[in-house]
């Protein structure tokens, strides 16, 4: 008995070894023909172009259009037609909420949807953000089970998504925004575990969430407009609070994004030392040269802003009171912040709240910054080289380059001129995987049924 299991467990090792083997010198090659490049987005467009992908992998890019006998080793490669194509990186969204989205009896389904669904509606969401164009997102907060799992398993190649850098529960104040709104003590019997008071206790927030695999740390520097509870947009956690958030994450080298609308709680935000500033709504001059000053990113994510005040306006019921006034006011601030913040200086990076705007809409965030006055330059630049670098992925994506993944979409226009062709990518590729786009569009426009 026991030769027989020897013999059949040689067996089955001497197989795992080949298959192994075989998957490590198996290669897939791409050879895309593009028409008219955007490598860079700070650089000039080239023309003509070959990009040359091996699995994942960007390998090399060349001028002219390649055949695959021209590569060594990629006689076989598959050959991508995009010559009358503008192609590109994929883009990148750093504020996104991919679990779920706004939904009319959204206060019923957070007392009864479990983590589990939530991972299943991110795989869903995931995939009509990556048939946008977007192949890496940050999730800023929620479930933290769920939003862990869905990232492991794009990772891993269980399930295509969007790269996903994911923060686990955002951190608040008790009461905050963020904390539960409002519901009775048998709902939710204990407060999560990004709910914090006082110095220790926010040490303590942090070094939890790093413990079970955050990314980075998102907290609320100030109220915020979708809290059920009228506790406004001013600052919440104090400047001695803060500084200890910024600091235990930092010491354990994750990077921080803080929420904040209030101009006193922001810049409290910005002293403490984060690396970046979600919606700035009420920010001016004083608040921009703060910024310049600390090096922190704006993410301006105008679309959120544009949807509640469309929401408030058309759909008085759909909000609480308290929501509606915030929504009302807030909403149409953003648009002038970005402004001043973009023409002071500040880095801006491409982020949109997505799950407050429909998933797979993320694209009209760049039609509103170029209404705000942003040049179409910059929009590129902010939703590929400045997003990667916020979120520390400069090493692989953010541009076309030998050594990095292959992250790359097409549009039939140019974005350079008119920045709207971004809403429909005619072609997209996550780390050299090419997406089907032929489903059912999305509605630009949110709330098509309520």
């Amino acid at each position: 008995m026991l030769r027989k299991t020897l013999i059949i467990f040689t067996v089955v090792t001497s197989m795992s070894i080949c298959t192994a083997l075989s998957a490590q010198s198996f290669n897939e090659w791409k050879i895309i023909h593009a028409g008219t490049l955007l490598a860079d987005a700070r650089e000039n467009v080239r023309t003509e172009q070959s990009i040359i992908i091996r699995n994942n992998e960007i390998v090399e890019v060349r001028d002219g259009y390649v055949s695959p006998n021209q590569v060594n080793g990629a006689a076989n490669a598959k050959v991508i037609d995009l010559k009358n194509q503008f192609v590109m990186a994929g883009l990148i969204d750093s504020h996104t909420h991919i679990l779920g989205q706004q939904e009319p009896n959204r206060r019923e389904l957070r007392v009864t949807r479990s983590s589990q669904f939530s991972t299943l509606m991110g795989v869903e969401y995931g995939m009509r953000t990556l048939r946008a164009g977007f192949t890496s997102i940050r999730n800023v907060g929620g479930d933290r089970n769920a939003i862990f799992a869905l990232r492991d398993a794009i990772n891993q190649g269980v399930v295509m998504g969007p790269r996903i850098k994911a923060a686990g529960q955002g951190l608040t104040p008790t009461g905050g925004h963020g904390d539960g709104g409002g519901f009775r003590d048998d709902i939710f019997p204990h407060p999560h575990s990004g709910v914090c008071d006082g110095v220790a206790e926010c040490r303590k927030a942090v070094r939890t969430q790093i413990k079970y695999g955050a990314d980075h740390i998102k907290y609320v520097a100030t109220g915020g407009v979708l809290s059920m509870t009228a506790t406004g947009t001013g600052q919440q956690f104090t400047d001695e609070e803060q500084i200890a958030l910024v600091q235990a994450a930092h010491a354990m080298g994750r990077k921080v994004a803080a929420h904040a609308h209030g101009k006193i709680g922001l810049e409290a935000a910005l002293r403490a030392g984060v690396d970046s500033i979600e919606h700035g709504s009420y920010l001016d001059a004083d608040t921009a040269d703060l910024f310049v000053a600390t090096g922190a990113y704006l993410v301006p994510t105008l679309i959120a802003g544009h949807t509640v005040e469309r929401i408030a306006s058309e759909r008085p019921a759909f909000y609480t009171p308290e929501v509606r006034q915030k929504a009302l006011e807030v909403g149409p601030v953003m648009k002038a912040a970005l402004r001043t913040a973009h023409e002071k200086g500040v880095k801006i990076a491409f982020g949109t709240d997505a799950g407050v705007n429909d998933h797979g809409t993320n694209a009209y965030e760049a039609v509103l910054m170029n209404e705000a006055g942003m040049s179409e330059r910059a929009i590129l630049i902010s939703a590929t080289v400045n997003a990667a670098d916020l979120m520390d992925l400069t090493d692989i994506a953010g541009t076309i380059e030998a050594g990095k993944d292959a992250d790359i979409i097409a549009v039939s226009g140019n974005p350079l001129e008119n920045i709207s062709t971004l809403l429909e990518p005619q072609f997209v590729m996550a780390r050299g995987n090419e997406i089907n786009l032929d489903v059912p569009p999305v509605d630009l426009f949110p709330w098509p049924n309520i």
